[in-house]
């Protein structure tokens, strides 16, 4: 009684080193640790929806992407528009680039004086005052549009904006079934839940089925998304038609309209903190893919973040409603981020190459 069984010693040593080998293995096969914590000696995985168990060898599935934006044909709109495909031309043939062709889905119903430089497909908008004076309503409806009538040559589309600049080249995120999605810390689906019922029926499973996302950054197979863009539209208008929802969402109304018209079919996301970044917030753009200037960046001339005010450098989208930024822009004082040094420089890059720049 007092003493131990040899084969049990034996069973419990080989039983510990085959759980710590399992965990180095996965450690090894996926790369690194990204995307993997330990909790209480527990193995946790971030993103939100774990890779299939299939896919979990592969961090990406081998496959281009088309990648599509939505457009306007306001000055505002494209001189963004021009930045964002010189970057897309410049990283799509580099190595680790899953990028495939580029449309600029134009919703103003008629051709531009972008339609050499780019490639578009012009749709219509919305029937007047369908909007209501929120023109983002048109994006799920010029979605819609383009799926409707253009040949896409690649399986899997990625939803992009005009106020995205390629940092590095982008692989396939996606694995089949499973769009990859950026995670937006705004979108709060289990807070909300009262307003979320209104479109998403308990019979469809818990609030917890509608990922945290809007529809861009998304790369999807195109077979999903040509079942979810109708229901996106349709519900997109559907809050905007009640007074409570539109209130609570205001301009993030049609990304939870994305979220709600995914989780109606069914469809998750895998959640890809790395897919984006957002200065000024976002530090660095180490290990990232994707700029996305929206929001106004500050600073005094120590290097010190003034949001909310207007500081002494800054960059912001806004300041060039009508026209295109000068040439040649002036780089931020030491002290701020990486990650706004790096997108004035590539913007200066983007608009010293760009012929014409000035005649947006």
């Amino acid at each position: 009684m007092g003493r131990t069984s040899p084969l049990l010693i034996i069973f419990l040593v080989l039983g510990s080193s085959f759980a710590t080998y399992n965990v180095v293995t996965m450690l090894i096969r996926y790369g690194s640790s990204e995307g993997v914590a330990f909790s209480d000696g527990l193995l946790l995985f971030d993103p939100i929806i774990e890779m299939p168990a299939h896919a979990k060898n592969r961090k990406v599935s081998k496959a281009p992407f088309h990648v599509a934006l939505t457009a306007t044909d306001a000055p505002y709109n494209k001189w963004q528009c021009r930045i964002m495909y010189y970057w897309y031309k410049r990283q799509k043939n580099m190595p680790g680039s899953e990028m495939g062709g580029f449309t600029r889905i134009l919703h103003s119903g008629k051709p531009d004086n972008l339609m050499d430089e780019i490639p578009t497909v012009v749709v219509d908008p919305l029937p007047a005052g369908m909007d209501r004076g929120y023109i983002v309503l048109n994006r799920p409806w010029a979605f819609v549009q383009w799926l409707e009538k253009a040949t896409i040559e690649e399986e899997y589309v990625l939803m992009a904006e005009p106020d995205h600049i390629f940092v590095r080249p982008l692989p396939n995120l996606a694995y089949g079934g499973h769009p990859a999605a950026f995670p937006f810390f705004y979108i709060t689906p289990e807070k909300n839940e009262k307003i979320i019922r209104k479109f998403f029926p308990e019979e469809h499973g818990p609030v917890t089925n509608v990922d945290p996302i809007g529809n861009s950054p998304v790369i999807i197979r195109k077979d999903l998304i040509e079942k979810i863009a109708p229901t996106w539209m349709n519900v997109s208008l559907k809050m905007k038609e009640d007074p409570e929802t539109d209130k609570a969402f205001g301009w993030v109304l049609e990304m939870y309209a994305y979220a709600v018209a995914s989780a109606l079919h069914g469809v998750r996301h895998i959640l890809r903190k790395d897919f984006m970044l957002q200065p000024p917030w976002d530090l660095s753009t180490e290990n990232k893919f994707i700029i996305h200037y929206t929001y106004g960046c500050d600073y005094n001339m120590k290097g010190e973040l003034t949001y909310g005010k207007i500081g002494e450098w800054r960059f912001d989208k806004r300041s060039h409603l009508r026209g295109p930024p000068p040439r040649n822009l002036p780089l931020p004082p030491p002290g701020v981020p990486e990650s706004v040094v790096t997108l004035v420089k590539m913007v200066n890059e983007a608009s010293a190459n760009i012929p014409n720049w000035d005649t947006t």
